[in-house]
């Protein structure tokens, strides 16, 4: 988006993203509202009849550490949307990538408008998807409920005026990979449709 249109222009950036935020928050889904605790994940190795305990063990600590990154993902986002800043914020630790790049664009105009939020989202994500590679990818689907996460003006603590058509219960999807033994959330996309 061309931001060198001013004050007025980054105010428009930031409703628009709040629309986003609030509608479709940056993040994963694919399968709608249901708990985090199933393990759905579809692993590229044999038939599910031929997996071992033990190659079923490390499918379900995988899936573990994916969700963890993710949901720290999640809170760090919160957090620096909270204060319209990344810094202070673990951020960096589980995020990276568009993913990154995205949130610390939408914190500038946030910045710029004088915008925060206050709440938190309510997440509940599920591993739909993980492939062995050079480099492993997982895919994590979500319904993002973000009814009581609110977008405010800083300074009069007041709500920010968003579209009364805007979703507040989203899918959304996010693309993690591993590095090392480390995920991180690399790409993020909400989507347009509710769970």
């Amino acid at each position: 988006m061309n931001r060198s249109k001013g004050r007025g222009s980054a105010a428009v950036h930031t409703r628009k993203y709040a629309t986003v935020l609030l509608l479709t928050c940056s993040v994963v889904a694919m399968s709608g509202c249901s708990g985090g605790d199933s393990d759905t994940s579809s692993k590229p190795s044999s038939s599910p009849s031929a997996a071992s305990p033990s190659a079923a063990s490390t499918a379900g600590s995988q899936d573990a550490a994916v969700l963890a990154a993710y949901t720290s993902s999640w809170a760090a986002q919160t957090e620096a949307y909270s204060k319209a800043s990344s810094a202070g914020t673990d951020l960096k630790k589980n995020t990276t990538f568009k993913a990154l790049s995205d949130i610390e664009s939408d914190l500038s105009a946030m910045r710029t408008a004088g915008q925060v939020t206050t709440g938190k989202p309510v997440i509940h994500p599920k591993v739909i998807k993980v492939t062995s590679a050079k480099i492993p990818v997982a895919t994590v689907a979500d319904c993002v409920d973000t009814t009581h996460w609110t977008l405010i003006d800083e300074a009069t603590k007041k709500k920010v005026p968003l579209p009364t058509t805007r979703l507040t219960k989203y899918v959304s999807t996010a693309t993690l990979e591993k590095w090392g033994t480390k995920w991180m959330v690399t790409k993020l996309t909400a989507q347009d449709q509710t769970c």
